[in-house]
Order: C-alpha cells, then sequence, then structure tokens
C-alpha cells in the first residue's frame, strides 16, 4: 500500500490588521521566562513541528501536525493561549487568522518579502523571520517540512527583491528625509546631522542617517536629559535649544521634529549663522507638524528647506510604485508555492524509493557474500571489480521501478506507489522469502507464491539442478 504524506501545515496568527496592540502585546510573550515553542512541548501538544514569529505588528505560529489531530490540536492550542493570557477563547479567537497548506505556505512567503508589512516591502521582517527560524531549531522544533518552508521563505524574499522593485523609493516620512539628503548632497559619510527634537521621529530619522554613514549625529532639544539619552544611544553630542544658533554652524542637515507651538528655527537665526558657516550649504527638513521652520528661511543663499508635505508626496509617489511591484511580487510567490507543493507531494514517495534501495542493497549483499565464498582465490581487485559490477546491476535495475513512481506518481497517486510496495514486498520488514536467503541450505524453489511455500517440516531434498536463483 501507498505511505500517503497525512500531514498539514497550519498557520495561526495575528497582526496589525486583526488585533490592537494590547492583545498582540500579550501573545508576543516577551514577557515569559520561558519561550514559547518551549512551553507547547512541555504541554506536550500534537504537533510535529513548529516555529513561532514574534514582531512589533504580528505574532504568529506556524505547525505542521496529522490531518487528522487538526481539530482536536487548535483546541488544545487556544485553551493553551487562553491559560497563558487569561483572556477567554472567544475573546483571543476572533483576532487571529487560521491558514492552512497552501494559503499557509503563501502567507509565510509574503511575510518574508514584506507584502504583509504595515510598510509595504520593508526588509527588517527577513531578518525577524531568519531569527525566528534560528530559534526553532534550537528549541529543536524544526524538522524537514518547516526546514525545508523557511530556506524556501529565504529564497524567495531575496528573488522578489532581486527580481522587482519592491523595496526601491522611502515610503516612510523619515526614512524619505535621508533619502532627500543623499539625492541633494551626495554621499553623507563626511556630513554632520543635527536632529531638533528628540521624539521617535527624530529617533528614526537618526536611526537611518547612521546606517547611511554619516560622520556625527547632533541632537538639540528643548529637554536635555531626553538629548543626552538619544545622544547616548547614537554616540552623538547633546545640546539645549538655546544653544541651537551655534549648533546651526555646525551641521550639514538638520531635522526638525519637535511639535513646538512656534517656529524654532528663523530667518534671522539662520542668516546670522551663514558667515560663521562660510556659506556652506545647509540642508533643513522640517516634519513637524505644526512647521519648525520659518518658511522665508528658504530665502536665504545655500539654504534649502523641505516640509513634511513635500517629503509625503515622495513618500506616497514611491508607495504607488511599490504596489506596482509588489503585484510582481506575488506571481513570483505563487510559482514558488507550486514549486514547494510540488516537493510536499513529492514526500510521499520518497520513503518507498528509499525502502526498495535499501532492500535491494540487502540482497546485493547477500548474494554477493555467497558467492565470494565460492571463489575463495579471488585477488582484492578482483573482489572490488565484483563490488562494482553488483552494485552498477542493482542501480540499473531499480532505475525502472523509480522512475515509474516518479513519473506515474502525479497521474496515479498512492496506486503507483503501492503496486511497487506490493511488487517487491517493501511493507514486510523480514519476509519469509529473505529469511531464506540468509540460510542458502534451505533454498526452496522460488518460483512459487510467498503463500505457497511448504512449511520448514515439509521440506524434501531437491535436486540442485532444479535450484533457481531469486532476483526481486
Amino acid at each position: 500500500m501507498g505511505l500517503d504524506l497525512e500531514i498539514t501545515i497550519l498557520l495561526v496568527g495575528l497582526n496589525h490588521k486583526t488585533a490592537p496592540v494590547e492583545i498582540r502585546e500579550k501573545l508576543s510573550f516577551k514577557d515569559s521566562p520561558i519561550f514559547p515553542l518551549e512551553k507547547l512541548k512541555n504541554e506536550e501538544l500534537s504537533f510535529k513541528e513548529a516555529y513561532f514569529l514574534s514582531t512589533c505588528n504580528r505574532v504568529e505560529f506556524c505547525f505542521v501536525l496529522e490531518k487528522s489531530q487538526k481539530d482536536f490540536f487548535l483546541s488544545e492550542l487556544f485553551s493553551f493561549f487562553e491559560k497563558e493570557v487569561r483572556i477567554k477563547q472567544e475573546e483571543i479567537k476572533k483576532h487571529f487568522y487560521q491558514l492552512e497548506n497552501d494559503e499557509a505556505v503563501k502567507h509565510l512567503f509574503e511575510v518574508a518579502c514584506g507584502l504583509d508589512s504595515l510598510v509595504l516591502g520593508e526588509p527588517q521582517i527577513l531578518g525577524q523571520v531568519k531569527e525566528a527560524y534560528q530559534k526553532a531549531l534550537f528549541h529543536k522544533t524544526s524538522g524537514i517540512v518547516l526546514n525545508r518552508l523557511l530556506h524556501r521563505c529565504f529564497f524567495v524574499a531575496k528573488r522578489v527583491r532581486t527580481e522587482t522593485g519592491i523595496g526601491g523609493g522611502a515610503i516612510s516620512i523619515s526614512y524619505a528625509a535621508c533619502e532627500l539628503a543623499k539625492k541633494i548632497l551626495g554621499s553623507l559619510k563626511q556630513k554632520v546631522v543635527l536632529l531638533v527634537g528628540a521624539g521617535e521621529m527624530a529617533e528614526l530619522a537618526c536611526m537611518h542617517f547612521i546606517s547611511a554613514g554619516v560622520k556625527k549625529v547632533l541632537i538639540a532639544n528643548r529637554t536635555i536629559s531626553k538629548a543626552i539619552e538619544l545622544a547616548d544611544r547614537f554616540k552623538g553630542e547633546a545640546y539645549s535649544l538655546e544653544e541651537l544658533p551655534y549648533v546651526l554652524t555646525k551641521a550639514d542637515v538638520v531635522i526638525s521634529s519637535t511639535g513646538a507651538p512656534s517656529f524654532v528655527i528663523t530667518k534671522k537665526m539662520v542668516a546670522s549663522i551663514l558667515k560663521p558657516r562660510k556659506f556652506r550649504p545647509l540642508f533643513i527638513i522640517d516634519i513637524a507638524v505644526p512647521r519648525d521652520v520659518e518658511p522665508e528661511v528658504n530665502q536665504l543663499e545655500n539654504v534649502y528647506v523641505y516640509n513634511i508635505d513635500d517629503l509625503k508626496e515622495v513618500v506616497e509617489e514611491n508607495f504607488q510604485e511599490r504596489k506596482k511591484e509588489a503585484l510582481r511580487a506575488k506571481v513570483i510567490i505563487e510559482e514558488e508555492v507550486f514549486k514547494f507543493k510540488k516537493w510536499l507531494k513529492q514526500m510521499e514517495f520518497h520513503p518507498t524509493i528509499k525502502a526498495l534501495s535499501e532492500k535491494m542493497e540487502k540482497l546485493r549483499q547477500n548474494e554477493l557474500a555467497k558467492t565470494l565464498k565460492k571463489l575463495k582465490n579471488l585477488s582484492e581487485e578482483e573482489k572490488q571489480h565484483l563490488e562494482v559490477l553488483t552494485q552498477s546491476l542493482v542501480q540499473k535495475i531499480i532505475y525502472y521501478p523509480i522512475n515509474y513512481i516518479k513519473k506515474d506518481h502525479h497521474e496515479k497517486g498512492s496506486k503507483a506507489i503501492g503496486i511497487i510496495r506490493q511488487m517487491f514486498e517493501l511493507d514486510n520488514l523480514e519476509t519469509e522469502i529473505e529469511t531464506q536467503f540468509k540460510q542458502p541450505e534451505n533454498l526452496e524453489i522460488l518460483d512459487q507464491t510467498k503463500e505457497e511455500l511448504p512449511k520448514k517440516e515439509e521440506k524434501q531434498q531437491i535436486d540442485p539442478s532444479r535450484k533457481k536463483v531469486l532476483f526481486q
């Protein structure tokens, strides 16, 4: 009979679209001293393989389990969630999505490519998926299916990045500010960046500029302690807003995001520092609402001011381009889902091919050993030639049944596997015929069927000339 691969790939998760941050936080297991995959193992839930991904915008589990166990497993899993976060199952369930097999594979590929991210096409998620896979390996919950699936995730993400423009163009304000600075000033490697304000926007901008290789980061803030905290994190220098005119003389790029009720950077202030700066170009990006920079500053020589609306136009234009590229990425993903499905289908006949190869190799070794006992005067070289000859014969013989399985499996399904398993008696670990091979003195007439073989106590002496050699 055929050995069907009776498994289900099940993905259970929630993200920024389906659950508020309060729910995502509780199910992220950030504060748990025991990693969730280890907890699931300790609970002895009925899965074969498992993977866990937790980011600020999503929490996802992917399991490989027996098809027949799916309903029971989901009941176990949500009971586990209820116990862990102390929220009723009915409340938790409405935030979760459940995907199986092809849809689960497709979703994992889309996540790795950034197509399901809050920021379309963002590249950071791939690193997070890789880290989650490493943790699954560490906790020994990833097996042959998830290993293959997650490696395909990495391959698909790389292919999408290479073959599409999904990662092109800035689609966050802070990143757009950095890209705009590079476009106007060229390389930022020897440039000094001044952040006016020390909030979240300034922090994100700081990260982008440091990634671009700026020479130094300066932070000016109304609350000096906050400026010092940010400066410590990014190895920069901290200043108060009162020192702003002096700090402006040192900067090449200014990012302002204070949220103050009135202008923080005025035309008068900037005009006063142009001469000390020797009229070097000054690039100012005002991402505050209301604006931090007086519009007239843009009238000054070698001073360039951009506000949030200028950046939003760039962001929106880039976002529309990414959406077009996302369509191309989805075509690639569909193709790769089909390839993975084909690989998974082939898993059904791999055990049969392995069993056939092992059985034929065992027969080869037994027959060769008997022959070598009779040919006692052979040299080592001659023995090696016989070894190679028999190996070659076996490979040529099993080529045909293996090719038959691979070729006809997609049309006949498990019937093709079943025919080969019956023909070569692969479901009997120790058949009566194999036993006879281990006892040459009891070799019977083997043109009878297995059922017709005489019992051991009824054996008669057989003329040696009538003995036949078995070929399976």
